[in-house]
């Protein structure tokens, strides 16, 4: 008799490991290892490209002649729509075609769009590939992060320390960014990481296996779980990766304007500014290591419940804070921000067969992520008219609607433990 929905035990997915059976065993284990660094550079490499403009907004807008770089903001709507409705092809392609495809697919169109945005003259032309890249930006998290945890026993440690690649690149991004234009131009600043991506998908080529069949062709595995405990499960991760990716959009792409504006006479210089948002996201990124380790040990809604709750007091401290405080708050929230971000894919990984863990993550990614693109589209708009008071504001109270949307997630007898 399956257990209520109100005191479910979630078991952990335990799916076919990365390599086929017929590979030898030392093989297999040098493979399975350069195939899972190359899929945590790749996250990196995705959060990395799609923050180089944020970062390097005012230096394009300057090119270009536009006074504001609140008016040039909007152009970059289209690359986090993309982003986000792009999941859904990405996801169902992972899973029927397979995941090593999509990933190669992934490397090389991020790698030369990237480029194609280096050599842009204009606004709308920086519209377009931008989107462009937001459409090959779409590939990773809905087909890398299951290729990722496929097989895995700990999967909340797997997500924290991809969690972590995907932050550092932020945080690269932020540094890199910072240091190109300042020497090379804006331009530099899409070049670079755009070979680098071209670089790491020839990589990947060569260290990851082929897969045998792809994943929606492999033998299920038993969750004991009752249809309506799943649905109510994935209602839960789609309200609150929606609103996790709002604070986050919000949050990275306009931090830098942000200590710019409340910091001003420290971070004039764009490359000191960029190594102080650099070290803020450096920083924060080791909480999804811990977070991600505390999932495989303790309740998970809990555990959610309690982070997600601290946002809300810190955005609104932040709210007045100047200089150095604020630069600590800043640090703080983050940490919250980021902590917060594995919990969506460790109830896909706890509540969805890996057979479907693509398509599953791609519809909640097209629907979190399309909105979530909004973000982008209003920030220079609402920070001209209102200011980033108002934007924290706005921020804890998305905070408030997200804890609110965990309280739904169906309660845990216990937790299942690889030990």
């Amino acid at each position: 008799m399956p257990p209520p929905p109100s005191a479910v035990t979630a078991p952990v997915a335990a799916s076919p490991p990365l390599l086929g059976v017929n590979s030898p065993p030392g093989e297999a284990v040098r493979h399975i290892g350069a195939a899972a660094l190359m899929l945590n550079v790749g996250h990196s490499i995705d959060h990395l490209m799609l923050l180089i403009f944020a970062t390097a907004v005012g230096a394009i807008a300057a090119d270009f002649g536009i006074a504001r770089w609140e008016d040039l903001m909007p152009y970059a709507a289209g690359a986090f729509v993309l982003f986000g409705l792009g999941s859904l092809p990405a996801g169902r392609l992972g899973d029927h075609w397979g995941r090593r495809a999509m990933m190669l697919v992934f490397f090389f169109g991020i790698g030369v769009s990237s480029l194609l945005v280096a050599a842009v003259q204009g606004p709308w032309q920086l519209a377009g590939a931008l989107t462009l890249m937001g459409a090959f930006s779409a590939i990773y998290h809905p087909v890398g992060i299951p290729m990722l945890v496929q097989g895995t026993l700990r999967p909340g440690a797997v997500i924290g320390v991809n969690g972590l690649a995907g932050n550092l690149g932020i945080a690269a991004a932020a540094l890199s960014t910072g240091f190109l234009v300042k020497y090379f131009g804006w331009r530099a600043a899409f070049v670079v990481p755009g070979v680098v991506a071209i670089g790491c998908g020839i990589v990947f080529a060569r260290v990851a296996p082929h897969e045998a069949t792809p994943p929606s062709r492999r033998a299920p595995r038993e969750l004991d779980l009752p249809p309506g405990v799943i649905a109510r499960a994935l209602l839960v991760v789609t309200l609150t990766s929606t609103c996790a990716s709002l604070i986050f959009n919000f949050t990275t792409n306009g931090n830098g304007e942000f200590l710019r504006e409340r910091m001003a006479e420290i971070t004039r210089d764009p490359a000191l500014l960029g190594a102080l948002l650099a070290a803020v996201y450096v920083i924060a990124s080791f909480a999804q290591v811990i977070v991600g380790r505390a999932i495989d040990r303790y309740p998970l809604k809990r555990l959610y419940f309690a982070i997600v709750l601290v946002q809300i007091p810190l955005f609104l401290l932040a709210t007045h804070a100047e200089g150095w405080t604020l630069y600590t708050l800043a640090v703080v929230y983050m940490a919250f921000v980021f902590g917060a971000i594995p919990f969506t894919d460790a109830i896909v990984v706890r509540y969805v067969d890996d057979r479907m863990r693509s398509r599953v993550a791609g519809i909640r990614l097209t629907v979190s992520f399309g909105i979530a693109s909004l973000a982008v589209y209003l920030l220079g708009p609402l920070v001209k008219a209102a200011g980033f008071t108002t934007l924290l504001l706005i921020l804890a109270a998305i905070s408030t609607a997200t804890a609110a949307a965990v309280l739904l997630l169906p309660a845990e007898r216990r937790v299942a433990s690889p030990d």
